[in-house]
C-alpha cells in the first residue's frame, strides 16, 4: 500500500478566504468616504445649538476633572515646528492611513478586511446620525476658553470661515472619525497580525487624540464617544479566526523563526518526514 506525501495538516488545513470582487470593494470604500464627507454637511443650520453644546460639554468636562485642553495646546504651542507638524497630522494623514490600512487587509488579510470595513461602515453611520441630535462647535470656536486655532493662526488649514465653507460641517465636532478610525486602524492591525512590535500600532491614535485636541479641533469627550462607538461596534460585528497560514506568513515577513529548546524548559518539535510512496513494500 502505498503511503501520500502530502502532510496531514493540509486535510486539516481551512481554505484561505477569497478575497472580495475588487471593484465592488472600490465602489464600497469610495462610497463610505463619500458619504462621510457628504453626510456631515446636512446636519447644518443649527449654529446657535451648537455653541450651547459647546459650552455645555465645556463645562461637563471641567466637573468631570478632565484635563483642561488648554494645557495640551500649550506644549504644542512651544514651537512653531510642532504645532506645524500638529495641524499637517491633522490635515494629512487621516485619510490615507485609513485607506492603505484598508488596502493592506484587502491584499493580505480579505477576512479581516471584510470585518474592518463592516466596523468602519457601522461607526461613520451613526456618526453621522449624532450631529442632527446634538449639534457642537469645536474648542477653536469657543470663547472664553483661551485656546487658539491653530490651523488659521500657523497652517495648514483644512477649513475656511464657516460662513462661507461649504465643503464641510464644522458644528460636527462630535464624536471624532479622526480618533474613531484611528482606533479602528490600531485595533485592525493588531488584530490581523502577530508580530511582537503589534502594540505600537496604539501610537496612531494616542498622537492622533493628542493632535485633535491640541489644535482645539476636539474636546476629550468627542474622542470618547467616537471610543464607546467603536467599542459597541466591535462587540457585535466579531473578527474573522486567523488561520495557520496567516501566521506563517507573519513569522516569514519578520524573519524569525520560533525555536522551542530544552533550556527554555519546553522541548523543540521534530519535524516528521513524509513517507515516500511506495514505503513498506
Amino acid at each position: 500500500m502505498n503511503a501520500r506525501t502530502e502532510p496531514a495538516e493540509a486535510e486539516t488545513e481551512p481554505a484561505a478566504t477569497a478575497r472580495p470582487p475588487l471593484l465592488r470593494e472600490f465602489l464600497l470604500v469610495a462610497g463610505l468616504f463619500l458619504v462621510y464627507k457628504l453626510g456631515r454637511q446636512l446636519a447644518t443650520g443649527h449654529t446657535g445649538d451648537a455653541f450651547h453644546n459647546a459650552h455645555r460639554i465645556w463645562d461637563v468636562e471641567r466637573t468631570a476633572h478632565l484635563p483642561h485642553e488648554t494645557s495640551v495646546q500649550s506644549a504644542l504651542l512651544h514651537g512653531n515646528t510642532l504645532v506645524h507638524l500638529a495641524n499637517t497630522y491633522y490635515a494629512a494623514v487621516h485619510f490615507p492611513a485609513t485607506l492603505a490600512f484598508l488596502i493592506w487587509l484587502y491584499l493580505r488579510r480579505p477576512a479581516h478586511y471584510v470585518w474592518a470595513r463592516r466596523i468602519l461602515a457601522v461607526v461613520t453611520a451613526a456618526a453621522l446620525v449624532l450631529p442632527f441630535v446634538f449639534p457642537l462647535a469645536p474648542p477653536r470656536m469657543l470663547p472664553g476658553t483661551g485656546l487658539v486655532d491653530t490651523a488659521r493662526v500657523y497652517g495648514p488649514s483644512v477649513y475656511g470661515p464657516p460662513s462661507s465653507d461649504h465643503l464641510s460641517n464644522q458644528f460636527a465636532a462630535m464624536p471624532s472619525l479622526h480618533f474613531g478610525w484611528a482606533l479602528m486602524v490600531a485595533i485592525g492591525l493588531i488584530t490581523a497580525t502577530r508580530s511582537r512590535w503589534r502594540p505600537l500600532w496604539l501610537l496612531h491614535p494616542l498622537i492622533t487624540l493628542l493632535v485633535i485636541v491640541g489644535t482645539a479641533n476636539h474636546y476629550w469627550a468627542d474622542a470618547m464617544v467616537a471610543a464607546a462607538m467603536l467599542a459597541t461596534a466591535l462587540a457585535v460585528i466579531h473578527p474573522p479566526t486567523r488561520t495557520a497560514a496567516e501566521d506563517q506568513s507573519d513569522t516569514k515577513t519578520h524573519g524569525t523563526t520560533i525555536h522551542r529548546t530544552e533550556a527554555c524548559g519546553t522541548e523543540q518539535p521534530t519535524p516528521e518526514r513524509p513517507a515516500l510512496a511506495g514505503a513498506g513494500r
